[in-house]
């Protein structure tokens, strides 16, 4: 007998709980109480981990060292769940995704072999020797092989954080401000845009009274002394584009306000419709093309009486519309769904993809072959069936 196999190292948890979805029944593991940090080389920035350590707890391991884990996806998810889904978050846009922050994984496949994707114990920052195994499983989903260690990029905690908001008159200038910090090289550690309905939503959540107008959330990291230069040219072209209430923060608890409103955004949203359940789905597009998507996407949401706030990675080009809607109506329902898959699509109009952080799942696959191409897809099933000949991995997820 075969028992399908949904493979999730203490998943990526979808916000308030930890879920995974079997179409065709099996078994699911969970690595939850593997949680040990194995191999920390200071030196070297560099920590090998197993499957049920997450960021919160690596960095509190990390305290006392000077250095972090910056990759942040909101929820306190596992390090190799996040590997699994290739996951990013708000600080992406200055350390990047799980995808760039993995040196190698101890992954078991289908047959229990146990692969070593960067050759056993190996930890070089760059490596140009075959093919890059390890990537080839970031944001696999499950679907090749169960992660049971990953070895992670480590960072120096900055001297000194700084926390903005700042408010716009439209989405357009709100954009336009971060293509013009990231082309006056600020190295922006986070660049968060929330639009009216997110903004006010977090306001009613958190008690705080930001203008509900466009808004973007930013952070600078780096010297005492590089901070005030970053924050003063990042206020200047705000100013120009229109901006304005510009405030910033070094003070923790003001900087930790801020980011608990944004990181509480899911729960703000459900409290717009008490009784009412969430659903949450995302695209990427090129930055140029945010403001038109996301202008398209509101008119969209409101010809069809969606409640759907936007909130979104900007200096990414990628965003996230929470919407919150009763499961009981069916008419809700559906049209939630054709709202989804038009703004997919409207992503891969714009030469963005359906899903900048996501994943494919179950409910993207169609998308996947109209993004990828029908060559792509073959090939990646060739992949699918030479690790995993008998399709025990998430059967039916991604392909």
């Amino acid at each position: 007998m075969r028992l399908p196999i949904a493979c999730f190292p203490l998943l990526v948890p979808h916000y308030n709980k930890h879920t995974t979805i079997v179409p065709i029944g099996g078994v699911c593991l969970n690595l939850r109480k593997m949680d040990q940090v194995l191999d920390l080389h200071q030196e070297d920035f560099d920590v090998t981990v197993e499957p049920g350590v997450t960021p919160k707890g690596l960095n509190s391991y990390l305290r006392d060292t000077g250095l972090w884990f910056p990759v942040d996806p909101g929820a306190d998810a596992s390090l190799c769940g996040m590997a699994a889904t290739s996951a990013s978050g708000t600080n992406a846009v200055r350390y990047g995704t799980m995808r760039g922050n993995v040196l190698n994984l101890e992954v078991v496949l289908a047959d229990g072999t146990v692969l070593h994707t960067a050759g056993k114990g190996r930890r070089p920052r760059k490596t140009s020797a075959g093919y890059n195994l390890t990537n080839l499983f970031v944001g696999s989903e499950g679907t090749l092989g169960i992660i049971t260690k990953a070895t992670l990029r480590l960072f120096g905690i900055p001297e000194s954080m700084v926390s903005a908001v700042c408010s716009f008159p439209s989405v357009q200038s709100a954009v336009d401000s971060t293509v013009q910090i990231l082309q006056a090289g600020v190295p922006i550690a986070r660049i968060e845009f929330l639009d009216d309905v997110m903004i006010n939503a977090c306001n009613r959540f958190n008690n705080l009274s930001y203008a509900v107008t466009p808004t973007l959330f930013l952070e600078f990291h780096g010297s005492s002394k590089s901070m005030e230069e970053q924050v003063s040219i990042t206020e200047e072209i705000t100013w120009d584009n229109g901006g304005s209430d510009f405030a910033w923060s070094e003070d923790e608890e003001t900087r930790g306000r801020l980011w608990k409103a944004r990181h509480d955004a899911w729960y703000a949203a459900l409290a717009l419709r008490p009784g009412c359940k969430a659903y949450s789905t995302d695209v990427c597009v090129p930055i140029s093309r945010l403001p038109q998507i996301i202008v398209e996407t509101k008119e969209d949401l409101i010809r069809n009486n969606i409640t759907g706030p936007i909130a979104g990675h900007v200096g990414d080009g990628n965003f996230h519309c929470l919407i919150v809607l009763d499961p009981n109506d069916p008419d809700e329902v559906q049209r939630v769904h054709s709202f989804t898959e038009r703004l997919a699509r409207r992503a891969l109009a714009m030469d963005g993809t359906c899903t900048g952080e996501h994943g494919i799942g179950l409910g993207k696959r169609a998308l996947l072959r109209e993004e990828v191409g029908l060559l792509a897809i073959e090939v990646m099933q060739g992949l699918k069936a030479t690790l995993d000949p008998k399709n025990l991995m998430n059967p039916g997820k991604v392909l």
